[in-house]
């Protein structure tokens, strides 16, 4: 008998997709404004020179800690929002759809940190497939 209790609101993903690649972190719990900066704070580790973060119309997106943290990058940062109820623009939801179709079909992790582990092992066997990142991008056709 398979028993699962498990369920996927104890941990949220963010992702970002640059042309090349695409970087991830996970949060326990619904994301606030403070992952939004960390997340950004991660994205500006990793990508050089100036960034420009397109993302939906999350409230933790808009909040009042990430605009300042925006201000506070002087320039290097800029936010876009996408339309309100357009995730066929988003590449990342095509992020996580192939994510969870094809990487975490039937996985039933016992506790929080299996389905970490075993989630980002996955995203990190994504990364080696360039075109995966290419075809999320064509997928979303936002600069058509």
């Amino acid at each position: 008998m398979l028993q699962y209790h498990f369920t996927w609101k104890t941990l949220t993903a963010m992702a970002g997709i640059t042309g090349w690649n695409f970087y991830f972190q996970f949060f326990p719990g619904a994301v606030r404004a403070p992952h939004g900066v960390g997340f950004l704070t991660h994205l500006l580790r990793h990508v050089r020179g100036k960034v420009l973060v397109i993302w939906d119309g999350l409230p933790a997106h808009r909040s009042r800690l990430v605009q300042q943290f925006v201000a506070d990058q002087d320039g290097r940062l800029q936010l876009e929002r996408l339309p309100a109820y357009a995730p066929e623009l988003n590449p990342v939801e095509y992020l996580w759809g192939y994510w969870k179709q094809h990487e975490l079909p039937n996985f039933c992790p016992k506790n929080l940190a299996e389905l970490s582990g075993h989630a980002r092992q996955a995203l990190h066997r994504m990364r080696r497939r360039p075109a995966l990142v290419t075809a999320f991008w064509k997928q979303a056709k936002l600069f058509e």
